[in-house]
């Protein structure tokens, strides 16, 4: 498995409580320009649109509080015969605007950012599948990879949040300078004396949004737990057997006793952190009413006018508030920068299995077939060999059979044919070229195979067997109603096309119950519709992984009398554990432990005796 570079910055263990350090708080930040370059690639003008409405409003309150002077200025004036009140409706004709401005640039600003979101958040889910599409199926396998998958995963929606605050900062930078500007051109002390005060507040909210990500971070193998329990709880795939076995209080239990030892940890962190705020926040407070009090002294010394009162104490308060939401929106930029990070390190991820610049595709049709050469594999993570020292060849044209009990290595050769795994030891040929030399594509494109793990898709009748070739259909399925006749054919020839009289929307039948007007199917209803994805692909190696296993007697009859039709001329892999399946092959592999014990056509190993011979009596005598 390739792992994320992490360019210094080192991620808390599962287990780590520590607080990160500044160093890699900061280091954490420079994934901001990257999101920033992000939303902009993702729609340019409602971008700019949004960075601009809100220098705009940045203006706004420092414009209200001057107008709001004037008008209590020039109401005093008047009073007092020194001016006119004609001025005072000027002022507040000019306040209104203002204020119906300000309303509009808010409102269009947060349509703005509401659209922008949902562009972001689709296109980076978009991006997550398919870069997710590009790794490796080891990968998928370790669960340290699931993890950080579920966290990448969740930062895909809602991350338009962190860019909104940083824009929210400039705006509310914008406003500090100008209150800033008019409170240092009256007495310099007030805004030092705010800063100081708001300090600690903002050092605190850091301090607790670094243990926030610790515990979210710690905690995310319980939450995937989490997840899937309150998923095999209420499922349809799951409902029979928790109502057969009772497990409805067992699944609930184990929900309620994780999600209780969450919140626990959750709820101490957060009173820790609603106590230690509280305390700190007073000291805004009290830096509030010192400055205020200097701006009453010097009112009531007519130093400044009623209106400039008023001008002072509505800029002291909004820049007390101004400053507080800026450090509090700084330390939330940090947090969101942490949670950022896990999505960056997710794209960053490469995968081991890549096709080299230039490399040929395979050769059609293929000539010489494959050749194992001591091939040798063990999963990752794993210290025992899933096969051993494998020499053996497929030649074209040739039906081989894997024969051996379970875990013996017949699947894990399907894989490494197909190159979702590579050999750790040994090399396979294909034509004489080393199948790592080709194009990956090439080799995935000439190979169809259906696994005994198929996935079965809720989607459409036609597009559970259209995603055997979806390349040539795609434009088919989704824009046309005719059903193409590669997808009729597929159906007939693997018995698929018998459960079309069962549905009332034919070929554009919904399948599972995941979605309105599903229709359930049984396991051999299935395994039709997954050999019909087989038949899509004109591919020059078929691997069928035990594809009767769910079929009664005489749809197994049938479908291999199809499949012998089908596999002519071309190079067929077939597992099964049923010998009457099996002796079909021209040659037969049969595996032990990894190794190949023996080889020949069934007859020959029958008379051979061994492994194959008892498992074949074993099997027959159950037919007596």
């Amino acid at each position: 498995m390739t792992h994320p570079q992490t360019s210094g910055f080192i991620p808390p263990t599962r287990r780590d409580t520590r607080e990160a350090t500044w160093h890699e708080r900061l280091e954490a930040l420079r994934y901001v320009p990257a999101l920033a370059k992000l939303v902009w690639r993702t729609h340019r003008g409602l971008a700019l649109a949004m960075a601009v409405l809100r220098v705009a409003r940045g203006f706004v309150p420092i414009l209200t509080f001057w107008i709001g002077k004037l008008i209590i200025d020039s109401v005093i004036d008047a009073r007092a015969g020194r001016g006119d009140f004609g001025d005072v409706w000027r002022y507040l004709a000019m306040e209104l605007s203002v204020v119906v401005a300000g309303e509009v640039l808010a409102r269009a600003s947060s349509l703005v950012e509401s659209l922008l979101g949902d562009l972001f958040s689709n296109q980076m889910s978009v991006r997550l599948m398919q870069h997710a599409a590009t790794l490796d199926l080891a990968q998928f396998e370790d669960p340290g990879f699931y993890d950080h998958l579920e966290r990448a995963r969740r930062q895909t929606v809602g991350r338009i949040a962190l860019l909104t605050q940083l824009l929210a900062i400039g705006q509310d930078f914008i406003t500090l300078l100008t209150v800033g500007a008019a409170l240092v051109a009256y007495n310099p002390l007030l805004l030092l004396l705010l800063a100081a005060a708001i300090v600690p507040s903002f050092l605190g909210e850091t301090h607790f949004a670094s243990l926030g990500y610790s515990l979210l971070f710690r905690w995310t193998p319980e939450r995937r737990q989490l997840d899937y329990i309150r998923y095999v709880g209420a499922s349809d795939a799951t409902a029979k057997e928790v109502q057969m076995f009772g497990l409805a209080s067992w699944l609930t239990d184990r929900y309620r006793t994780l999600a209780q030892r969450f919140y626990e940890e959750n709820r101490r962190l957060s009173i820790k952190r609603g106590v230690v705020g509280t305390l700190l926040s007073l000291l805004g407070t009290i830096g509030y009413y010192a400055a205020y009090v200097i701006i009453v002294r010097r009112a009531v010394r007519g130093e400044i006018t009623i209106g400039d009162l008023t001008f002072l104490a509505a800029s002291f308060a909004r820049g007390r508030d101004v400053i507080q939401a800026v450090l509090l929106a700084a330390s939330a930029v940090y947090e969101q920068a942490l949670f950022l990070r896990d999505l960056f390190l997710f794209f960053d991820m490469k995968p081991s299995i890549t096709s080299a610049r230039g490399a040929p595709a395979v050769p059609r049709p293929v000539r010489q077939g494959f050749v194992f050469e001591n091939v040798s594999f063990r999963y990752p993570g794993s210290e025992r060999w899933a096969v051993r020292g494998l020499n053996f060849t497929l030649n074209p044209g040739e039906r081989l059979a894997l024969v051996g009990e379970n875990g013996a290595g017949k699947t894990t050769i399907t894989k490494l044919i197909a190159r979702l795994y590579d050999p750790t030891e040994g090399r396979i040929l294909l034509d004489g070229r080393d199948l790592r030399e080709y194009d990956l594509a090439s080799v995935r494109n000439a190979i169809g195979v259906i696994f005994q793990d198929f996935v079965r898709y809720d989607l459409r009748f036609d597009e559970n067997i259209g995603v055997g070739e979806i390349e040539s259909v795609r434009g088919d399925l989704e824009h046309g109603d005719d059903i193409p006749d590669s997808i009729r054919q597929a159906a007939d020839k693997s018995l698929a096309s018998s459960l079309l009289p069962r549905f009332p929307k034919g070929f554009k039948q919904m399948l599972g119950r995941r979605f309105d007007e599903g229709v359930n199917l049984s396991g051999g209803e299935w395994q039709k519709i997954a050999l019909a994805r087989a038949y899509m692909r004109d591919a020059q190696v078929l691997i069928l992984d035990e594809p009767t296993a769910a079929l009664d007697a005489r749809a197994e009859f049938e479908v291999f009398l199809r499949f012998s039709e089908l596999v002519a001329g071309r190079m067929a892999i077939l597992i099964s554990h049923r010998f009457s399946t099996v002796r079909m092959a021209d040659r037969i592999i049969v595996l032990g432990n990894g190794t190949v014990e023996d080889e020949g056509t069934h007859q020959e190993l029958i008379e051979r005796g061994g492994l194959y011979e008892e498992l074949f009596r074993m099997q027959a005598a159950g037919y007596k």
